[in-house]
């Protein structure tokens, strides 16, 4: 059995992967290996699952990384020691002075069997770059990663720049890079990637200077990466991107740390255009593609955290009218919408879009819609919001698509369908959730938010202390933003998510309470809109009172204990320096209704007869 695997490996492959050079005979298509040894990497927590293997063409062996859309040969325990695979697609590359091969795609050839290591091979020796020119390597079925001879290394003074509105083709660019392989240590790249979203040209001005930047955000088969150009580089290539075209980028290019606050993208590292990159417009569509989604049901979104940036598809049921909201700290108006989608968990979800994009909506009700990006807010229970960076598909061509229309025509049509909305109250007929009531003992014994899951409660409760340290935050104005601001200098607030400078801040509560009923006390945290009503005005009253007459918002702060209210609240598990605790979050508060309480009190009465 092993004579006759070790006929199909494709000996010395290894070799003239790294070392053939530019001779286009020894180009090496599909190479079959061995696996000899295979181990997971240790990574940081959240990481995505990575993998090393070893591979052998009898004569020589090297370290290789799955990519993770290839981890699924070792979930399904096909990818084993001593087992034979083709490789259909992968990179040569370099990692910190490391030579490995990156796996974009293999096929576990089960019926070569598995055996122990054929021959005696040995660590591959690689030629120094002064020795061999660099090959190309990524190889692919579909021709995409084509093994074609590489473009000629430019002599200076003899051959200028391609023009960067050029159309280029594949062969053209020989070493191809995955978006997923980028990283501070890869040098000599081009990535072929799909412009899948384009952001507006935005200034700033602070006490450094002023400039002004774009983004885009960039996809290939093996995942997306976020690209900024500033200021000369914003010039140069903002008309270049166009959102669906596909691009061929090539270093010298910054790839550093993703600033997560200022993309939703699945990425560690982000790129930054420097003045000689090279972007060039590809004729060939092929092997890129669309948009990827990682989508959420409208069902799950109560266990998505607030302010969490997600993918959502669902069927349009409802249209409503565009409206001009003006905000109240900036004065601008600002146009939105706001659409009904449901889905076959049967949920149904308000998403407001924005702008230009709820103008020109003309979609027809019951088409399937795909959205990226939308931000998940907690307003009135669970509602979405599409962001500026967010785009929107009608119809697409998916799985997920075609599976969501099968149902609604089947039979979603004429099911009825539970709303968040009403996620912090009694849902009654709605079919939904109705939070029980509880004393602060009760949620205590019963260990409410000790586990994985979120519990909801309602305890009527009489506020005893409000924390006066840190009642409030400066916000930024932009509309559904709510970060906070830094203040740079008198008269400039600066927002790192919205990249813009106000000349003051809308100060929001953050609010600790401590509340008490006659079985014990409890600590809760509120927000903006509880604050309000538990102090009987905005932050940015209290601030400003606080600052003219300390004896006054003291007074206030008093007047707001000993008061009873009705408290919706969710207990979930957090993390606090380094400690575990349970934290207790308002999500609506009101008053007493007292009829309502005289016959709550009746039937617990009844319950002693």
């Amino acid at each position: 059995m092993a004579v006759d695997a070790a006929s199909h490996v494709t000996q010395g492959a290894l070799n003239a992967i790294f070392n053939s050079g530019d001779d286009p005979s020894s180009a090496v298509s599909q190479p079959i290996l061995q696996c000899v040894q295979i181990k997971p990497l240790a990574g940081q927590q959240g990481a995505p699952e990575r993998f090393r293997v070893v591979f052998s063409d009898i004569l020589n062996f090297v370290q290789s990384m799955l990519a993770t859309q290839a981890n699924y040969v070792v979930h399904e325990g096909k990818l084993k020691k001593g087992c034979f695979v083709r490789l259909k697609s992968y990179q040569a590359n370099s990692v910190k002075g490391k030579r490995i091969i990156i796996v974009l795609d293999l096929d576990v050839l089960e019926e070569l069997g598995e055996c122990d290591k054929l021959g005696e091979p040995k660590a591959l020796e690689f030629k120094t770059e002064e020795d061999v020119k660099p090959h190309p390597t990524t190889i692919s079925s579909n021709g995409f990663y084509g093994n074609k001879p590489p473009q000629q290394q430019q002599e200076p003074q003899q051959q200028s720049l391609p023009s960067r509105m050029n159309a280029t083709t594949s062969a053209a660019h020989a070493n191809i890079y995955p978006i997923e392989a980028l990283s501070p240590y890869a040098h000599k790249w081009t990535i072929k990637a799909r412009c899948t979203n384009k952001s507006d040209i935005k200034t700033w001005h602070n006490k450094n200077g002023e400039g002004k930047l774009f983004s885009v955000n960039l996809l290939d088969d093996s995942g997306e990466i976020r690209g900024t150009g500033f200021n000369e580089q914003c010039d140069a290539l903002y008309e270049l991107f166009q959102e669906g075209g596909v691009y061929y980028i090539t270093s010298p290019c910054r790839v550093q740390l993703a600033k997560k606050q200022f993309t939703n993208l699945n990425n560690d590292y982000e790129l930054t255009f420097e003045r000689d990159t090279l972007v060039e417009k590809a004729e060939e569509q092929d092997g890129v593609p669309q948009v990827r989604f990682n989508f959420t049901s409208i069902g799950d979104l109560q266990t998505v955290e607030k302010d969490t940036t997600i993918d959502t598809i669902g069927i349009l049921k409802e249209i409503g009218e565009t409206n001009q909201i003006t905000s109240k700290t900036t004065s601008k108006p600002y146009d939105k919408r706001e659409l009904t989608l449901v889905d076959a968990t049967n949920y149904s979800v308000r998403l407001t879009i924005w702008g230009t994009t709820a103008t020109s909506f003309d979609v027809q009700p019951e088409s399937v819609v795909a959205f990226k990006g939308v931000k998940v807010s907690d307003f009135g229970g669970r509602s979405l919001s599409l962001l500026s960076s967010g785009s929107m598909t009608v119809d697409p061509d998916i799985d997920e698509a075609h599976k969501l229309k099968g149902w609604y025509d089947a039979q979603g049509r004429s099911d009825t369908f539970a709303s968040h909305a009403s996620m912090g109250a009694s849902m009654g007929a709605a079919g939904g959730r109705s939070d029980p009531y509880k004393t602060i003992l009760q949620v205590k014994e019963e260990n409410l938010g000790m586990s994985e899951n979120t519990d909801y409660f309602t305890t009527k409760a009489t506020i005893i202390y409000v924390k006066q340290d840190n009642v409030s935050y400066p916000a930024c104005l932009s509309d559904g933003c709510n970060k906070k601001v830094v203040e740079l200098d008198p008269g400039q607030w600066r927002c790192e998510r919205c990249d813009k400078t106000h000349p003051k801040p809308e100060y929001r509560y953050i609010m600790s309470l401590n509340v008490s009923d006659h079985t014990g006390q409890l600590w809760l945290s509120c927000f903006d809109d509880v604050g309000r009503q538990v102090m009987g005005m905005s932050a940015d009253q209290l601030m400003e009172l606080k600052e003219n007459d300390e004896k006054a918002a003291g007074d206030i702060f008093q007047e707001a204990n000993c008061k009873t209210w009705v408290f919706k609240c969710r207990a979930k598990m957090d993390n606090f320096q380094d400690q575990q605790r349970v934290r207790y979050q308002v999500s609506g508060a009101s008053p007493l209704n007292y009829p309502s309480e005289c016959s709550k009190l009746m039937e617990t009465l009844k319950l002693y007869n």
